[in-house]
């Protein structure tokens, strides 16, 4: 059982499910503008915590649960991680299983409907993974966004000719249609910097992001001044982790903690691999990633300082050109 349990190990479901379902109606996790989130992939990650704490409640396993609906174990566990929607069918069978009827099933089955639609990212079907495309609902809906990048610029903060140079490059080389559909993707993304509600952005990249030479001369100095003139945004932190950062501390590795109102319960970790992502939203691996980002923080260079070193790097780019 889970600790959320402590040590009972059957809840008494009237007043356990008068609490989760009262979150499951839209006061649990809610965007930055202070509304319920309504996309797809944060509708199906709430049924799915929903539906693990409806089954844990009920004394029920995986595959108790799996063979109700006649499906693997591994479904069940996609379901309540949020990766995989569920036919309403199977999702009456669970309640029946789970013992949850009436008025406290009635908001799972919305989450359901509403886990099913399609996507604002939809559109972008064959220039986004579907794997990535569950991170852009999140990112459209975070209250507040906190990313470390140690090895390029973050896609939100990339100019366009820096994206194509990054195609340019890349193996195997994407089709000029590709090309333009990834940077009409990091574009739109970059809506979220311009709105006067947008998240709270904190950046930490490393020195060596924004050392990396991608494109020519002009791309990479226009690059440089483009973060410096982001960084000077109200709801924007920019901090570079330099090259002789007096501490042990480091990651080799990307990764951003995504937050949903006021509520830390709601955290949830992205960290990208080559073809895949893992989401990590369990308590121990938020805390563990948000201790990790706090000293990364502490031993970066401020944001006064990181800003002056960006623009330093671009005259001496601009030096080298001439």
């Amino acid at each position: 059982m889970d600790s959320y349990f402590g040590s009972t190990i059957k809840l008494k479901l009237d007043s356990y499910f008068g609490n989760l379902f009262a979150a499951c109606r839209g006061n649990q996790l809610r965007s930055r503008h202070n509304q319920p989130v309504v996309n797809p992939t944060i509708q199906r990650r709430r049924l799915g915590l929903a539906l693990k704490r409806a089954r844990e409640g009920a004394g029920k396993t995986q595959d108790e649960a799996a063979a109700v609906i006649d499906a693997a174990a591994s479904k069940i566990s996609r379901v309540e991680l949020g990766q995989s929607g569920i036919k309403l069918t199977d999702l009456n069978l669970l309640l029946d299983l789970y013992e949850v009827r009436g008025d406290e099933a009635e908001p799972l089955r919305d989450l359901a409907r509403a886990g099913r639609q399609r996507g604002r990212w939809s559109t972008y079907r064959n220039a986004v993974p579907d794997w990535f495309r569950q991170y852009l609902d999140l990112e459209g809906d975070a209250s507040e966004i906190r990313w470390y990048q140690p090895e390029v610029i973050p896609g939100v903060l990339q100019i366009e000719p820096y994206i194509r140079a990054m195609n340019a490059i890349a193996q195997p080389r994407p089709s000029s249609d590709e090309v333009d559909r990834q940077v009409a993707v990091r574009m739109e993304r970059q809506s979220i910097l311009r709105q006067d509600d947008g998240p709270d952005l904190s950046f930490i990249l490393s020195e060596s992001a924004l050392r990396r030479s991608i494109g020519d001369g002009a791309t990479m100095r226009n690059q440089l001044l483009h973060l410096a003139k982001v960084s000077e945004q109200p709801n924007v932190a920019l901090q570079v982790f330099p090259f002789n950062a007096q501490t042990y501390e480091t990651a080799s590795f990307s990764f951003i903690i995504l937050r949903f109102g006021d509520d830390a319960a709601s955290d949830v970790i992205y960290v990208e691999t080559f073809t895949d992502a893992d989401y990590l939203d369990r308590s121990d691996a938020v805390r563990a990633y948000t201790r990790l980002w706090d000293r990364l923080r502490a031993a970066a260079l401020g944001p006064v300082e990181s800003r002056k070193l960006i623009l330093r790097m671009a005259d001496d780019v601009e030096r080298q050109q001439t």
